[in-house]
């Protein structure tokens, strides 16, 4: 039976508050009825105030209530009158960063299968620069009933996977609660999708709802790693062999801050973490920020040919926010020279990530996601090898209009981290790196992560899902589209001055397949392709 109260725990004090004060009024009418009129009104709101407070801790669908009883129905109070006020005197739907109230609403709504349709037309101005739209038919097609999907694996998978083409991004457990990662988890199970481990490694509760799991492998080769944080072979073909992990993925370097490692200090290293990290229990985990089992574009390629052998011939990758472009198309140089190919290729976007990271990190460092997934697609074509590696696409995509732009520049599919926090009750309160979620979606304290119930959020996570791939596919179908494979640049445009729009097409121009084999003369590529060398992340001359 689950614990309701801790001393001094915030439900705990509030509730007590109003219980005593209730039992005063209720002692004083007792002994003195002369007074039972002066506290009639009194005692009535404390124990209509206890009562709610109870109630607050049994029920089971606001994760703010359960760790915040009676103080919570505040915020719900504001929510409803703030309409009405944010006229006056706050930000518009729009407003809200790094996402608005208008998306992070969406959402919860479609997390909740309710209502997620606006009044009263747009309140984007779309005459401002940067407005963005994607173009309609006047032969519209009736909306795929489909599950749109995508087949990773290349000629030299054994196991290709089918994945969703939405699924959820990587999040390691230590830095989601323990509940998150379960409700994520049968969620993605209960609606047919993939659960991205993030570098933290393959934590029970990943295992313990049995959705399809993308086991992501850092600089830390958290869960197959020997005593000295070298990569442990054996350890990780024991765990890939489990039929629940569908792909493996190598991460090179994360949106939040590429190029930087990270380190869980001592004091956070659990008995539960350092088992699932197989880390020294009392010692700083760190992940360093580069790897020690390659260090050239040649010797990394043979890793992931090796990831994909010891894992039983299931799909390889690796994930990277994109940096020097040379360094990228090294890789590229490192896959026609060794003639070993990943099977897919993540793109995370500067934009992205759920983890702290220091601001100019956050701010500054590494390529926006579409400008990746962009450069990406384009180097494969140039070298002959798109058509047999997939890219994954992930960096503040939480609607089907952030998967139908990316698509449409390259991607074959999205990840969603924050989107998918959102579904499970997170409200945006930049809160996640000190313990101290109030939706118990990121802490480890079990007196707030308690707040979680697992089966509503799993029904939540599942809705989310579904509901944006049917979106996508009203999308789709209103562009007389049927599946988003078939989504091209030419069907989105973006307004660059207020004089001036430009369509997808003109603003990520495509490599013809072959270009970079044969010279290219396009800037963006052509003197970071004489600088790529397959030997050496380093520069050529």
């Amino acid at each position: 039976m689950e614990t309701l109260l801790l001393p001094f725990s915030p439900r705990f004090i509030v509730l007590t508050i109003c219980a005593v004060v209730t039992a005063l009024l209720l002692a004083l009418g007792i002994f003195d009825r002369k007074i039972i009129d002066v506290i009639l009104v009194p005692l009535l709101i404390f124990g209509a105030l206890t009562l709610l407070g109870i109630r607050d801790l049994m029920q089971k669908q606001h994760a703010v209530l359960r760790n915040y009883p009676i103080s919570a129905h505040l915020r719900f109070l504001l929510e409803e009158i703030r309409p009405e006020m944010r006229q006056y005197f706050f930000e518009s739907e729009k407003d809200g960063m790094p996402f608005s109230r208008d998306t992070r609403a969406v959402v919860y709504q479609r997390a909740k299968m309710v209502l997620d349709k606006r009044p009263f037309g747009t309140q984007e101005d779309v005459y401002r620069e940067g407005y963005e739209w994607m173009h309609h038919s006047v032969a519209p097609k009736p909306y795929s009933k489909e599950k749109f999907r995508v087949t990773i694996g290349g000629p030299d998978c054994t196991r290709p996977y089918s994945a969703s083409v939405f699924n959820i991004s990587a999040m390691s457990f230590g830095a989601l609660s323990p509940n998150a990662v379960r409700a994520l988890n049968a969620g993605a199970r209960k609606g047919g999708f993939a659960h991205d481990t993030g570098e933290g490694g393959v934590s029970p509760y990943h295992r313990e709802k049995g959705g399809d799991i993308i086991w992501e492998i850092g600089s830390g080769y958290f869960g197959c790693r020997n005593r000295d944080g070298t990569f442990n072979p054996d350890e990780f073909a024991r765990i890939a062999s489990d039929e629940q992990i569908k792909m493996v993925e190598l991460k090179i370097s994360q949106g939040a801050k590429p190029g930087h490692g990270g380190v869980l200090p001592a004091a956070k290293v659990s008995e539960e973490i350092a088992k699932i990290r197989g880390v020294p229990l009392g010692e700083d985990c760190i992940s360093p920020a580069s790897h020690k089992a390659f260090s050239t574009p040649l010797e990394m390629m043979a890793f992931i040919g090796a990831m994909r052998r010891l894992s039983g011939g299931k799909p390889a990758g690796f994930k990277l926010c994109i940096g020097h472009s040379w360094e990228f198309l090294a890789i590229c140089k490192a896959m026609l020279e060794s003639g070993i190919y990943p099977d897919f290729i993540v793109i995370d976007g500067n934009e992205g990530g759920t983890g702290a990271a220091p601001l100019e990190f956050m701010d500054h460092l590494g390529m926006p996601m579409r400008e990746g997934v962009s450069f990406a697609h384009n180097a494969l074509v140039g070298i002959n090898a798109r058509n047999r590696i997939k890219i994954g696409a992930s960096g503040k995509i939480a609607t089907a209009f952030d998967m139908a732009r990316a698509m449409s520049i390259g991607a074959d599919w999205c990840n969603s981290a924050r989107g998918f926090m959102f579904a499970l009750g997170c409200i945006q309160s930049l809160s996640c790196h000190t313990d101290r979620c109030p939706t118990g979606v990121t802490s480890q304290d079990p007196i707030r992560n308690r707040a979680l119930y697992v089966p509503d959020k799993i029904e939540r996570v599942c809705s989310y899902h579904h509901a944006t791939l049917h979106a996508l596919a009203e999308l789709l179908a209103a562009a007389g589209l049927e599946h988003p494979q078939e989504l091209r640049p030419i069907h989105f445009t973006q307004r660059t001055s207020t004089a001036e729009v430009r369509t997808f097409a003109e603003l990520y121009p495509t490599l013809r397949p072959g270009e970079l084999l044969e010279g290219t003369q396009d800037r963006r590529f052509r003197d970071a392709w004489a600088m790529a060398r397959a030997d050496s992340f380093l520069p050529a001359g």
